[in-house]
């Protein structure tokens, strides 16, 4: 929640540097570790629905009276069972396109197709052992359980005399990992993210019929379920969003054109230049800079060593000393905002670079 909430800050406190600075928005794409590390002698896994059959699927409904004069019309919030078939198949698909894994291998009929009703059972030892053997596989991963809270909404805009509708689904699958010939589970990881959807109308009545129906809903929020666990279980691409000063000097708007270019190196070059002749805002600008040419070419250590230097600069640019012990406003401190929201994303890259690179070993060629 403190690094979201410095993230939102950092946000305003770029708007604010925009208006009197000149910025440029750039994205870059990184590799962040899982949460979980598998042995390198793990290379063929087996995925397996470990859920049972569930014929009654809605669980539970409640709805709320709109209240009189209110925009919103109508609410009505449902919890489901995902569908654990299409729920593995997806997982299974989602882990093979990463290529981290020499075999992935399916079995996708539930294990508890007795149950009557859903629950989370590990599987036994000898379950393991015979489905690890059955499979021809090193180890398995187990979708356990998959349940989604669905909101669905109906407002009028009278603004725009439209009825929006919107369905807001949170699914939260859990899976474990298991190895034979261990008695209990390697681990476990419960996840949650949303999927969304909306919808307009000029009726009040076809709204309803606008929005996704609860066939296709659970259709598609159990495939999208089936993706969730993946960034947990292997490294995975995330993108990000960087921020470059472009303006205020010669060397500076040279600059801007080597990263054009992509031309990092010779940038740095003219960005050190800078931040060796200049002071204050235009010091800590280049020192931001230097930091982002270095993360963009991988040397994250680096990067962190000038993004903190930038930091310091910014932290003397906004005179925090005279502000610490009040709670300044986003818009009174957007140097130190936005270098310290830099310094974090750089600090969290560089914390996970060991284990990633241990992670990644056993695809030295991909990496």
């Amino acid at each position: 929640m403190k690094k979201n909430l410095l993230y939102c800050m950092a946000t305003i406190g770029f708007l604010c540097l925009n208006a009197c600075q000149t910025i440029e928005q750039l994205s870059i794409d990184y590799m962040l570790p899982a949460e979980v590390s598998f042995p390198e002698n793990l290379k063929r896994v087996g995925i397996v629905n470990n859920m049972p059959d569930t014929p009654d699927n809605k669980l539970i409904t409640s709805s709320k009276e709109p209240k009189k004069n209110e925009t919103e019309i109508a609410r009505r919030t449902d919890y489901y069972n995902g569908d654990p078939r299409i729920v593995t198949e997806t997982l299974a698909e989602a882990v093979a396109n990463e290529n981290y894994f020499d075999l992935v291998v399916i079995c996708d009929s539930a294990l508890r197709s007795k149950d009557t009703t859903p629950r989370e059972a590990t599987l036994s030892g000898e379950e393991v052992n015979r489905l690890t053997r059955d499979l021809g596989v090193d180890f398995l991963i187990a979708l356990e359980n998959v349940q989604f809270r669905s909101l669905r909404k109906v407002s009028y805009l009278p603004e725009w005399n439209v009825f929006y509708g919107t369905v807001d689904v949170n699914v939260a699958p859990t899976v474990r990992v298991y190895l034979p010939n261990r008695k209990i589970p390697m681990v476990t990881v419960n996840c949650t993210d949303s999927i969304f959807w909306d919808a307009y109308s000029g009726s009040d009545t076809q709204i309803f019929n606008e929005l996704i129906s609860e066939k296709d809903m659970l259709k598609q929020a159990s495939e999208f379920a089936g993706t969730v666990p993946v960034k947990y279980l292997l490294p995975h691409w995330q993108t990000a969003k960087r921020y470059l000063f472009t303006g205020g000097s010669v060397n500076m708007r040279d600059a801007a054109i080597y990263v054009k270019e992509n031309n990092w190196p010779e940038a740095i070059r003219l960005w050190q230049m800078e931040y060796e002749q200049k002071k204050g805002k235009k010091k800590m600008s280049a020192a931001y800079n230097i930091a982002l040419g270095y993360e963009m070419q991988d040397s994250i250590n680096t990067a962190y060593e000038w993004a903190l230097k930038a930091q310091k600069i910014a932290w003397e640019v906004d005179e925090m000393d005279q502000k610490r012990t009040t709670l300044p406003q986003a818009s009174d401190i957007p140097h130190y905002l936005l270098t310290s929201a830099y310094v974090s994303e750089l600090q969290e890259r560089n914390n996970g670079l060991t284990l990633l690179n241990a992670q990644m070993r056993r695809n030295k060629d991909d990496f």
